[in-house]
């Protein structure tokens, strides 16, 4: 097989989350320590940190990918889903595995597949970590998939625990309350291994501290350790009222720490929350014999986006008309994405909207501005909610607007209606905002 082939026979025969949803969700870790046995256990041959969370958690891992490459470490990333292609998740110093990789591995282990009968997900952990060893990195960012607790990166022994925050997503499978989300987030959290919490949370953190407590380890949250503030000095678009570059100040709550005075180029504001998180887990990683400098940190977040190929985070598309996407989806991550839309300068709001049919889109809908103009859209997957669903469920909460037989339908023509003062913007779901860059 070829690599579109063997990535038609993955999507095929293998379960893919992304595509059918819950039914793809193992609640155990069984099929992945079975494909890791057969590969030797490989998990165990290389140093990694976990990164878990709600929102925040991607993001977090690639600038903390970003700061490893630059320092001089051999740094393998692993994240989900990918935007455009199979190869996204799997990166190392930056760099994509190859086609040839993927082929090998596929046919090398196809056998394997039929007799154990894993998950999309659960195969391509196992072939993470097989690179991983193979390539022998020095360290391995590995980004939780869903949940923690039984999230299929779960085998790992860390050096460092990361949970971002806990927000509301994916209830069907984690809870129905931020508590049960929370439980099923701190299952990553290991014996003797630190942990660091993004954003103190009153409603959850007692979750965190016990389990910490239970596992005799230390906690952190990076929340207490700084304060960070935002200055508009990045280089303009057009005049727009746009930054390439988030100018950042991040002051240390503790005296031990060092004033940081960053750009990174992810100009999204609620990364700020994210650059606590990453200052806070470089503290750690320092402690635990890395060399990672002030100069790395900064040269490392000013080029995130090229070391690390991170997209679809506040980025803008195009300019003429001003087009902007964000993967942010669930309630938390929708309420950043409208403060960030909020900062920008415009006439009319051009929204284009896809979701998937399988969440409570309620919240999500009821927080929208009733003033823009809806582009209402069907990702291509079979997750995908209807158009004509999706837009009759928006009307409820007094957002109209027309539907699309495609994510480029609507892109286009938001785009044909926007004057030249005005913002379209692209999101609601990660597979939209996949197809519209």
């Amino acid at each position: 097989m070829n690599y579109t082939e063997t990535l038609e026979y993955l999507y095929a025969q293998l379960p893919m989350f992304t595509r059918v949803g819950s039914s793809a969700y193992r609640a155990n870790l069984d099929n992945t320590i079975a494909l890791c046995n057969i590969l030797d256990n490989p998990q165990n041959k290389f140093k990694s940190i976990h990164v878990g969370g709600t929102n925040g958690k991607g993001s977090t891992s690639h600038m903390l990918a970003a700061v490893l490459q630059t320092a001089g470490y051999k740094t393998g990333l692993y994240t989900s889903p990918h935007l455009k292609d199979f190869r996204e998740r799997i990166r190392i110093n930056g760099q994509m595995i190859t086609e040839q990789e993927v082929i090998g591995f596929v046919a090398e282990h196809q056998t394997d597949f039929e007799t154990i009968n894993p998950s999309f997900f659960e195969m391509t952990v196992a072939l993470a970590f097989d690179l991983f060893a193979k390539e022998q990195v020095d360290i391995a960012v590995i980004e939780v998939g869903l949940g923690g607790r039984l999230d299929s990166t779960n085998i790992i022994t860390p050096l460092l625990s990361v949970i971002t925050n806990i927000g509301w997503d994916h209830m069907n499978i984690l809870g129905d309350t931020l508590q049960l989300i929370a439980g099923e987030k701190a299952g990553i959290i290991k014996p003797n291994v630190p942990v660091i919490i993004g954003e103190r949370q009153e409603e959850v953190e007692d979750i965190f501290i016990k389990k910490a407590q239970q596992e005799g380890t230390t906690i952190s949250f990076a929340s207490d350790e700084w304060d960070v503030e935002a200055e508009v000095k990045g280089e303009r678009l057009k005049g727009k009222g746009l930054v390439d570059f988030l100018d950042v100040i991040a002051y240390p709550q503790k005296s031990a720490r060092t004033t940081h005075y960053l750009q990174l180029d992810l100009p999204g504001t609620y990364q700020l929350k994210n650059i606590k998180t990453v200052l806070s887990a470089v503290d750690e990683l320092r402690l635990q014999g890395f060399h990672i400098t002030d100069d790395h940190i900064q040269t490392a977040l000013r080029r995130v986006k090229s070391l690390t190929g991170l997209r679809g985070r506040w980025e803008t598309i195009n300019t003429s008309p001003l087009t902007i996407a964000d993967t942010g989806h669930n309630p938390e991550g929708i309420q950043e994405v409208l403060k960030n839309i909020a900062n920008v300068p415009y006439n009319n709001l051009h929204f284009v909207i896809g979701m998937v049919n399988d969440k409570d889109i309620s919240k999500v809908l009821s927080m929208l501005p009733k003033d823009a103009v809806y582009y209402f859209c069907k990702p291509d997957i079979p997750r995908g909610l209807e158009a004509e669903s999706l837009k009759e469920k928006a009307a409820e909460f007094g957002l109209t607007g027309n539907a699309y037989s495609s994510v480029n339908d609507a892109l286009t023509a938001a785009q044909s209606m926007a004057k030249d003062n005005d913002l379209v913007f692209v999101g609601g779901s990660t597979f939209v905002v996949a197809e519209a860059i």
